[in-house]
């Protein structure tokens, strides 16, 4: 198998029933031993997000305003928030186990890796998307995600933007969506429970995968591993550093961040 040119395939497919496979067919060969890097292959450029044939695509400003998680309605918006977030996170996993070349063998492993377990979450919320009558395409969706990946094309970029702050406030926000559902006793929100806390303990695995490689690539330009992440977010994320976040401390300081760092963020005195 040729990992190259065969990934790009899996992440040039639009229809998600149709990557999966191809993934998993693909992801097989991998686990297998069962490929061959082409030293010639040069990395595609991405256009337009693949799900652009079957989602309408929206500014975030014009998403439906919904809030009330109790309703059906609500319930069927939330579900499809999380579940076009880990669509577009297989994507990005997907890019970045394809566009950075030379790169050690366990750094492919484990974006193979977080992409399988993206496709794992994105199964499980399409699958309680449907006990409720929805489905994937319901709901206008933003391209934020798809954007972040085309800013950062360099391998140092992307660690730093991606796994370290995009799904660095993924552990600040699943808690906190979390707390909402369990003020209320419904059996289909605890079902919803369930599946953030998968997704939340795997998404400190995937921060603490993008903390190696950020630092790896740091480590290859000789570069200060905090005040290069900061520079790169502000860079890419303008105003990132400036406001206070509200920041999951236990889960980002299990991922890899410094306290000095998520003192920065939230502009707190203290990493606690």
């Amino acid at each position: 198998m040729d990992y190259f040119n065969t990934l790009e395939d899996v992440l040039l497919t639009s229809e998600p029933k149709e990557k999966i496979n191809k993934f998993d067919k693909f992801y097989k060969s991998f686990l297998n031993n069962d490929y061959i890097f082409n030293d010639e292959y040069k990395p595609c450029e991405l256009i337009e997000p693949s799900y652009t044939p079957f989602l309408e695509i929206v500014k975030p400003t014009s998403l439906p305003k919904i809030k009330n998680f109790n309703t059906d309605e609500g319930k069927r918006y939330l579900l499809h928030t999380v579940l076009h977030i880990e669509y577009s996170a297989i994507d990005l996993a997907l890019d970045a186990a394809l566009r950075f070349k030379n790169l050690p063998i366990k750094y492919y492993k484990d974006w193979l890796e977080v992409a399988s377990d993206e496709i794992r979450h994105f199964l499980m919320l399409e699958k309680l998307l449907a006990q409720i009558d929805g489905k994937y395409g319901d709901f206008p969706v933003h391209k934020n995600l798809f954007e972040a990946l085309q800013d950062t094309p360099t391998f140092l970029r992307r660690m730093a933007a991606v796994p370290r702050y995009l799904e660095a406030n993924g552990l600040d926000q699943n808690p906190k969506i979390m707390e909402k559902l369990k003020s209320n006793n419904d059996p289909f929100n605890r079902k919803i429970l369930k599946v953030l806390e998968v997704i939340l303990e795997e998404e400190v695995d995937h921060v603490s995968k993008g903390d190696v490689w950020y630092k790896y690539a740091c480590d290859l330009e000789n570069l200060d591993y905090d005040s290069t992440y900061l520079e790169i977010i502000e860079d890419v994320f303008p105003g990132s550093t400036k406001r206070k976040m509200d920041l999951n401390f236990e889960a980002r300081k299990e991922a890899g961040f410094s306290c000095d760092v998520l003192k920065i963020l939230s502009k707190k005195e203290d990493c606690k």
